[in-house]
């Protein structure tokens, strides 16, 4: 079953508001001062209001940082190796690595989760000689600092109106630890492969549809979310393109985009929240949703072309990332000390 039957209580609906509006400010901050890279603005504060049920100071620091290490990570990296592929790959898979290290650990898991796609949507842009690498970590730093300062603002306006139960720590024993963390960086880097290789600079929900797949951290998760994710693809591209239809001539004027994007992912969110597994059909819509107006919707662009494009591109990775996460699962299980475990 995908959803609980269960209706929402006060706090989830708060958690509802919250993601909805966030999101919704960064895309309108974005388009209003007409800054680059919009993408970042919209699934950022998604990210961090849908992974994180109530802000907190350690979310604001795990995010900070990842902002930043990823920066100083792509100019380094991006200046001086670019041009090389055969000296970059092993960099990247050690960058991979130690982010999937932290999110394994369960404490540093968004520290990881939002280096992990940061990372690997820059490093991939950053290849490509038109694009101003200056511009591309600072939009993306600064869209991590307005998502902090959005979510502490939603939070105020919309707080809780009781106590969550605090999540249970999970123990992992070490074996699974570097099962999860090599798993994780061996797919990444080959999706950052393939993505450089097949010069794919405008499949960027495909590509981090490869990524949120290693979410679940292992391969009967990875399994699970595919199904989820595809279904979540579907509804978000359905309604971006009933959106491009009922706005028609009109989608270049924020004031009948914005409240349209704040419906579908006021709807979405719930449907993520009811969920409450992380990453599933609601957080999967959310973010095509959050991918197709944040990156492609703009006065001389709609989104048609890019929706149906967008469908098959995902299904694709997500066909290709599945095989490859099994192989890589079988080969980690033959050995004791990469044994997947408990």
């Amino acid at each position: 079953m995908l959803l609980r039957h269960s209706p929402l209580t006060a706090n989830d609906f708060r958690q509802c508001l919250r993601i909805a509006t966030g999101a919704t400010l960064g895309f309108a901050i974005c388009k209003f001062f007409d800054l680059s890279n919009g993408v970042f603005f919209t699934v950022t504060p998604m990210l961090l209001l849908g992974l994180v049920p109530v802000m907190n100071a350690h979310a604001m620091r795990q995010l900070l940082a990842s902002a930043v290490m990823a920066g100083i990570e792509v100019g380094i990296v991006g200046g001086l190796f670019g041009s090389h592929p055969g000296m970059i790959l092993p960099i990247v898979f050690a960058l991979f690595l130690y982010r999937f290290a932290a999110m394994s650990r369960g404490n540093l898991f968004l520290f990881g989760a939002n280096g992990v796609i940061s990372l690997s949507i820059m490093l991939h842009f950053a290849s490509y000689p038109s694009v101003d690498i200056n511009n591309l970590i600072f939009s993306n730093f600064w869209a991590t600092v307005t998502s902090v300062i959005i979510a502490y603002a939603v939070t105020a306006l919309w707080p809780d109106v009781e106590p969550r139960a605090s999540m249970a720590a999970v123990v992992k024993a070490p074996n699974r630890m570097r099962h999860e963390a090599l798993l994780g960086a061996s797919i990444a880097t080959a999706s950052f492969l393939v993505f450089q290789v097949f010069n794919l600079r405008d499949s960027m929900s495909a590509q981090a549809t490869t990524l949120l797949l290693l979410f679940p951290m292992h391969w009967n998760g990875a399994l699970g979310y595919a199904r989820k994710r595809a279904i979540g693809t579907l509804f978000g591209v359905t309604f971006g393109l009933v959106g491009q239809g009922l706005l028609y001539d009109w989608s270049g004027l924020l004031i009948f985009v914005i409240p349209l994007l704040w419906i579908g992912l006021m709807l979405f969110s719930q449907v993520h929240v009811r969920e409450a597994s992380g990453s599933g059909v609601g957080f999967g819509a959310m973010t095509t949703l959050g991918i197709l107006f944040g990156q492609y919707l703009t006065p001389n662009n709609d989104l048609v072309f890019s929706a149906l494009y967008r469908i098959s591109s995902i299904l694709v990775a997500i066909v290709a990332t599945l095989l490859l996460c099994y192989l890589v699962h079988r080969l980690l299980n033959r050995f004791e000390v990469t044994k997947f475990g408990v």
